[in-house]
Parts: structure tokens; sequence; C-alpha cells
């Protein structure tokens, strides 16, 4: 089934500058394949402008832009581009958790931190030198989002984070599934988008599991606790399908690891009994949450269960999902290519990886052109066509 989206997307408009992409080592495969669809789209793309001055460097072989991160035997670094940013329209890429990443401290190997991948954002943006036309920041992970809020007297790093980029030039921030959207009320004068995968996580699940029955008869949706319940309803409405949610009771007499610990998930819904289950988050962590999820469903004797979680970490391992998978408890589990994914992890049989990469290459052409995305944020049409043409028909 081809995807002829592009070929009836409107980008008569003027580009806003000439159109380069700056992927940090952190987000450089995600980059190249973004790269590689815009360069693709931009020479078969007919346009009566294309031979003018203001589509000068419209058609490249590559737009990515040479710019490197170098760093000192203290592990202390500078930002370096290369090449003219002069009148640019600049997409900087990164992925604040890969953790795959390393640089020598003073002779010892050291794994590179959020907090690094973060101070090399900065460090380019600071050599661009406020010499482009637009710089937009794709932070597909949104850096400290999980502290979103304040509730005693405790730093909030997302939103000074926020500001400084903003403070720096920074006029957009393109994220994906931010755990609290919210927080853009740190830069309420500036772009921040927060786009949700549920298309590709759709699209992800007909694909690879070809006896999947999406009807409310024989599938389910579940929101894994209340912070979760909008992702869930949204997904549950465009399939035409039911959903159910859990909500986590907690032990607040105590902290363990930072937080509360869970003393038992309650649910509420209907039955699961028989059905496919897809359970919703916006990432596995350690996992533990999860698999305490899908146990509980196994315990109302559902049928598959399927996992979808915008951002894998897998901060504890894969070990337990093995498990999991080998025990029965779970049947696949979908996440996208956002963060660092590592070889062990797409390997294994229970995970299908969900690309986001055409999604991004479609935000950026249409953004370059100054064109409103807005149909791109709000996927339905598109999840539509696709559930039509894999034979699926909504129920009202």
């Amino acid at each position: 089934m081809s995807d002829t989206r592009e070929e009836v997307r409107n980008l008569e408009s003027l580009p806003v500058g000439s159109l380069r992409l700056i992927p940090l080592e952190s987000c450089k495969t995600l980059g190249e394949k973004v790269d590689n669809f815009l360069v693709k789209w931009r020479k078969e793309r007919e346009s009566e402008h294309k031979d003018s001055l203001y589509f000068a460097g419209y058609e490249r072989d590559s737009y990515i832009l040479d710019a490197k991160v170098p760093r000192f035997g203290t592990g202390e670094a500078k930002g370096m581009v290369k090449e003219s940013v002069r009148g640019a329209d600049i997409y900087i890429m990164v992925d604040v958790c890969n953790h795959s990443l390393t640089y020598s401290l003073c002779g010892k190997q050291n794994y590179m931190s959020p907090d690094d991948h973060y101070q090399d954002l900065k460090r380019v943006i600071a050599a661009i030198g406020g010499k482009a036309r637009r710089i937009t920041v794709i932070m597909p992970f949104l850096y400290e989002s999980r502290q979103h809020k304040r509730s005693s007297r405790e730093s909030l790093d997302c939103a000074i984070a926020l500001q400084e980029l903003t403070s720096m030039g920074v006029d957009n921030i393109i994220t994906f599934d931010a755990h609290d959207p919210r927080v853009q009320n740190a830069i309420p004068l500036h772009g921040f988008e927060t786009v949700q995968p549920v298309y590709q996580f759709i699209k992800g699940l007909c694909k690879n599991v070809s006896d999947i029955q999406i009807d409310k008869e024989h599938m389910m949706v579940i929101s894994p606790d209340e912070g979760a319940m909008s992702r869930a309803i949204y997904f549950a409405n465009v399939l035409g399908v039911d959903m159910g949610t859990f909500y986590k009771r907690r032990d607040y007499s105590r902290i363990v690891d930072g937080r509360n610990p869970i003393v038992a998930h309650e649910f509420l819904g209907t039955s699961v009994e028989g059905k496919d289950v897809m359970v919703l988050d916006d990432m596995i962590s350690s996992g533990d949450s999860v698999l305490e999820v899908a146990a509980e469903l196994k315990a109302r004797k559902a049928n598959r269960i399927f996992i979808s979680t915008t951002f894998g970490l897998f901060t504890n391992g894969l070990e337990k999902f093995d498990k999991a998978y080998e025990d029965g408890l779970i049947y696949r589990v979908l996440t996208t290519n956002l963060v660092y994914q590592s070889p062990e992890l797409l390997n294994r049989e229970w995970y299908i990886n969900c690309d986001m990469s055409k999604y991004i290459a479609y935000i950026i052409d249409t953004l370059n052109h100054d064109c409103s995305i807005s149909d791109l944020l709000n996927p339905n049409d598109r999840i539509q066509k696709l559930l039509k043409n894999y034979g699926f028909k909504k129920e009202e």
C-alpha cells in the first residue's frame, strides 16, 4: 500500500529560508532517514518558482549541515558549525536519551547523559550565533519532562530548559508525546508542538499482526494510569473500540527510588475477557508498571496483550520482557525510533519498530514552506484511510 500523501500536499508557498538539518550525533540515524525523504521529495516536486532566487538551495543532495561537537581531554566541549548558516531555516535534532555514546574524560570512557546531550544542543545553537533566519529544535523526548510540576521546594528543569533555549534564539520546539504538555506555559510566546504517533502505532499493528481484528467484540484499549487517559480515549475513539483504565493505589507514607511505591492497580472498565488488548503509555522506563498491568489483564482473561509506548527506554534491560513474552504475558511491544534503540531490542521477536522519520520529514518540509501543520497533528483522516485499506470499518 503506497502512501500518496506527498502527491496531494500543496507546498507552493515560498520557503522561509534555505532548509538545513543538524542532527546531533545522538540523532544521526533518524536524521539521515529524514534527510533521504526530503531529498527525494524536493527532486520530484514540480514548482513554477523552482528557478527563482527565492528557491535557491531548494534542491540538494543532502540538507544535513556540517556541525561538530569535539571534546577536550577534560571532557569539556565546543560546538562548531563548518558551513554558512546565514539566512537558513535550521532544524536541529537531538535525542537526549541516547545512552550509547561515549567520550573520553581524563583517559576514562564516560557515557553521555541527557545533561550532556542538552549541553551539546546549546553549544550548536551558540555556534550558529544568531545568523540563521529561524531555528527549530526537534527534541522527541523532551529534556527533563518527567519532572513537569513543583510539589515542594524542588527544581523544574524542563521549564528552565525551554526558557533557556528560547532566550538563545530558538523559535520553535517540536517534541513528541510530552509527559505533560502544560510545561509549554513556560514559553507562552514561542512555538511549542507536542506530536502524538497514533497513526504510526496503528500502521505498525496492522502491518505486523495479520490476524488482528479491530472492532468492539475483539479489541479494547487500556490506559495503565490516569495520566494516559486522554491518549487512550483518542485511540479508542478513532478505532471505534471500548476503553478501560487502571489507577495506581500508592503508599504515600514512603518514598522508594524517588517516588511513592504502587500498592495495587485497580481496574475501571468493561470486561476484557477473550479480547486483544492495547495498553498505551508515553514511555517504558523500567517496564514494571506496564508488566504489572499486563499481569492484571491476563488475570481478567484478556487474550493477546500489545504494549504501545512512544519511547522505549528499557532502563533496566530487556530480560523481564523476554520472560513476560515466554510466559505468554505479553504478545508484542510497539515503540518508535524517536529514541535510541539497541541492536538487541531490534532483534527481539516480540518487538515492533514504528518508524517516525517520514512523519518528521513531512513536518519539516511543511514548516519550511511556512504552511500549517494542523492536519499533520490530527491524523484521524489518515487513520480512517489506513483502516479502510486493511479492510476495517470503524463502528459508530
